[in-house]
């Protein structure tokens, strides 16, 4: 042993211990990020700003007893560690002041303003009009100024600008598209409503998803007073991908197709089909037709390794700067640059981060540990994005790396590679060498493929509750045809246009094989929401079975996944019953269930020709709870808000009878005949028993088919019993007036209910006094839309509603609700999903119930009063 070895160990130790406190303490950061994430409401600016303050000062005094003796730099370690986590929390909590501060005020919702803005981004041509996001400049209201947010996300719907432009054609989708184009100022009449979403278990989190984009208010532009200001005003890289996105669909005839193409190379997600969407989520591939951190990385890898190649070959590149510095450094620009060109999305943004520190740490010459190089990364991306923790992209993006790192990744020293001599024979050599080493790189795609697979597979069931069976072979093809492929092709296509021809040819090849995938017996896997437990239980057993550990710890990955895989799925018990209102906007969808029974009475409003409950909300949330089947479909009538999401049902799930009082002709009727679905009318006094449960019909009566009456008085009206007819529940549907007297009269005390649907939405022609007072409901559920057109619930309703009623659930602020007649008795009014789940970027949906009770209880005081 030589003299400098025993200092170069010691050096190499005390590198490795920093290296791991460093690692601590990213870790801690990322704690701190997660936990503001769960505050349910934002503290004062000031605070956070103080809770900087006292890390920083912390870390400073820490800094001071490193070079002490061992315990106080054990001590200074955790000092560090804890103010990192402090310094998460609060520049996360700052970072959420801003955006929540910058959202519309209450005062100026539903009210017509004036906005002067650039479309910031390119627009989503819809059915009927397009989407897209503007950036306000100025705002005003009846000649006063005003302050908006600075980003809106607005619908412009309405053939007489397309009119007006001189389109003949007033169908609109495609003139606002020709009007409507990235980087040009408009002058717009708006009407603006703050941020809000549906609010289901398990359902998708669109506040938190405007949040972390920066939108600030949503609404439609009103045709009147619309003006181009500027074609160009601002936003040039914008205006480049329209351009490309308008070229593609000029040049490529298949619309399927050209949409996959603008996807890939401008990153214009909405351009495609929604049956390819469909298509690419069955087969596991739908991350590669998104700009995701794999067509980043791969970009900025493909880049540096041609960079590496000329550079090394340059005369003087190699004395100015190693050949594999530059290519780090020129892989990192070109990964910046493709994400800015393809709209610089969030995946992208922090593809780009994690990229970034990389880079940086590798460009420092010290053997740091793999762990700290993958958490920096993180701790980057969240110090730009905190709400990137509650992505399933970040989690996917992270753990995938980490499980190739575990098992390929050395970092170097960052000594450059020795390069060889290189004589006339060197470019044969090159060649041959290559292609021998062709079987080596198939095997290692293939394993990369299959520990990708095996170790992400836990983290695909636990955020979607679905695997793609198919998933495997779908990758092994789609991943080097995308990626080497046709997402090089669709890019080059912007400078020669030819390129898009075997682009589209390689594009159709792929839909068919993986349409030939989707057709398989089981290609997907869906499994119900697992237990936390159980989660925790199939993540850990996905790390056993692809980290390089002896087999005899790996066979532990079996009984660590079964729970996630096979989750015991929670019922009620025999005689009972639960319900589930999901919140579906302005419509109307329940859920109830029994011990081994499903009836969906009613499913939700049609959004738009693309777009319904059924498909947005239904499903996702019976796949989460385990139904596999309905066994009654109950639509009560046929108004669009309750029918809209029946066809999705029909094509998702097996169905074992619909009830209904649709007309023969009507088309779901027809629907139901071509899949063998047998139909029934809902006829009163007609009634049956599941588990213990009863299930009456009270409404219509069977001569009421043979009369003309409006949609609304054929309502289907039913009652559900637990075994022991203490609890009930009463879906009213939309019955008026008329209905509820006639109930009155042949149904009597009979009609006294747990829990009241509220007729028609809570319109002012129905939930009659009489009516309410003989139901006597514990709680009454309004299922309505955020600040609909019809004004939903009506005042007076809510006002007789909130006197008869133990409780008041309406959705906007309840979300969906959920009631289980076994715990009627100390759960009362069941659970509001808005109120259990809330986080400081929810919505409150408006005046609160406490508010409208108050106004009662002072009305009610005044009453009483002596004269």
């Amino acid at each position: 042993m030589t003299i400098d070895e025993p200092v170069q160990a010691t050096k190499t130790s005390a590198e490795s211990a920093l290296g791991w406190c460093w690692t601590a303490a990213c870790a801690a950061w990322l704690g701190g990020v997660g936990l503001q994430l769960q505050q349910r409401d934002l503290w004062p600016v000031d605070r956070y700003g103080l809770l900087v303050l006292v890390a920083l000062l912390a870390s400073a005094i820490s800094a001071a007893w490193v070079n002490r003796h061992r315990y106080a730099q054990i001590t200074a370690a955790l000092v560090v560690v804890v103010a990192s986590a402090m310094l998460g929390f609060a520049t996360a909590g700052w970072q959420a002041s801003q955006r929540v501060n910058d959202t519309l005020v209450h005062a100026l919702e539903g009210v017509e303003i004036t906005v002067v803005g650039v479309v910031s981004e390119l627009p989503k041509v819809v059915p009927g009009g397009v989407r897209f996001r503007l950036s306000v400049e100025s705002a005003w209201r009846q000649g006063e100024a005003v302050h908006l947010p600075h980003q809106l996300a607005l619908g412009w719907y309405g053939p007489r600008i397309a009119a007006r432009q001189g389109f003949t054609q007033a169908t609109t989708s495609a003139a606002l598209a020709a009007i409507v184009k990235a980087g040009q100022r408009w002058q717009l009449n708006v009407r603006l409503k703050r941020p809000h979403g549906l609010m289901n278990p398990h359902g998708f989190d669109y506040e938190l998803h405007l949040l972390e984009q920066g939108v600030g208010a949503t609404g439609y532009v009103r045709e009147t007073g619309a003006r181009l200001l500027q074609v160009e005003a601002g936003f040039g890289l914008q205006v480049l991908r329209q351009q490309v996105k308008d070229s593609i669909e000029r040049h490529v005839p298949d619309g399927r197709v050209a949409g996959v193409l603008a996807g890939l190379a401008v990153g214009d997600q909405s351009a495609i089909e929604r049956e390819d969407w469909a298509l690419f989520r069955a087969t596991g591939i739908a991350h590669l037709v998104s700009i995701s951190g794999l067509h980043v990385t791969m970009f900025a890898w493909l880049t540096g390794a041609i960079l590496h190649a000329f550079w090394r070959r340059s005369r003087r590149g190699p004395f100015w700067l190693p050949a594999h510095v530059a290519a780090r450094w020129g892989g990192l620009l070109a990964a910046f640059a493709y994400a800015l060109f393809s709209g610089w999305g969030v995946p992208a943004q922090r593809t780009v981060w994690m990229l970034a520190a990389v880079v940086l740490l590798q460009s420092g010459g010290r053997r740091w540990p793999w762990p700290l190089i993958l958490l920096m990364a993180a701790v980057v991306v969240t110090a730009f994005d905190p709400w990137a923790l509650m992505q399933p992209g970040f989690w996917l993006s992270f753990v995938a790396v980490g499980l190739l790192l575990t098992r390929d990744l050395t970092v170097g020293s960052g000594h450059p590679p020795k390069r060889r001599d290189e004589g006339p024979d060197a470019q044969a050599h090159g060649l041959g060498r290559a292609l021998s080493l062709v079987p080596q790189w198939a095997q290692a795609g293939l394993r990369t493929q299959v520990i990708a697979t095996l170790g992400l597979a836990p983290l695909s069931l636990v955020f979607f509750q679905q695997l793609s069976v198919v998933g495997l072979l779908a990758n092994l093809v789609a991943v080097p045809v995308v990626s080497f492929l046709i997402t090089p092709l669709a890019l080059a296509g912007a400078i020669s246009p030819l390129l898009w021809r075997p682009a589209t040819a390689l594009a159709q090849c792929l839909s068919t094989y993986l349409s030939w995938l989707a057709a398989w017996p089981g290609a997907t896997w869906l499994v119900p929401v697992a237990p936390v437990w159980a989660q925790g239980a199939g993540l850990l057993g996905a790390a056993v079975a692809v980290l390089p550990m002896p087999w005899r710890l790996r066979v532990l990955a079996l009984p660590l996944c079964l729970p996630l895989c096979f989750p015991v799925v929670q019922r009620p018990q025999l005689g009972q019953f639960e319900v589930l209102a999901a919140d579906v906007g302005q419509g109307t969808a329940v859920l109830v269930r029994t011990q081994q029974h499903l009836l969906v009475f009613d499913a939700g409003p049609q959004y738009s020709p693309e777009s319904d409950a059924g498909q947005r909300v239904l499903v996702p949330l019976l796949q989460s709870l385990g139904e596999r089947h309905i066994d009654v479909l109950m639509l009560s009538h046929s108004d669009t808000d309750h029918i809209g999401g029946a066809a999705s049902l029909m094509d998702r799930f097996p169905i074992g009878l619909l009830h209904s009082s649709l007309p023969e002709q009507h088309l779901l009727q027809w629907q139901a005949k071509l899949k063998s679905i047998p139909s029934q009318r809902c006829t009163a006094g007609r009634s049956w028993r599941w588990d213990g449960v009863d299930f009456l019909l009270l409404h219509p009566e069977a001569e009421d088919y043979a009369r003309p009456l409006r949609p609304n008085a054929m309502s289907c009206v039913l009652q559900v019993r637990s075994g022991d007819s203490l609890s009930r529940v009463l879906l009213a549907g939309d019955i008026e007036r008329g209905q509820e007297e006639r109930l009155l009269q042949t149904r009597g005390e009979s009609l006294r209910s747990n829990v009241l649907l509220v007729p028609h939405h809570g319109s002012k022609t129905s939930s009659s006094s009489g009516f309410l007072n003989q139901v006597q409901p514990d709680v009454a559920v309004v299922q309505s839309g955020y600040r609909n057109r019809f004004g939903h619930p009506a005042p007076e309703v809510v006002q007789r509603l909130l006197h008869s009623a133990g409780g008041l659930k309406i959705s906007p602020e309840c979300g969906a609700w959920c009631w289980s007649s076994q715990d009627s008795m100390h759960a009362p009014l069941g659970q509001c999903w808005r109120v259990q789940a809330r986080r400081y970027w929810h919505s409150t949906g408006g005046q609160t119930l406490d508010a409208r009770r108050d106004d009662v209880r002072q009305e009610n005081e005044t009453a009483v009063q002596p004269r």
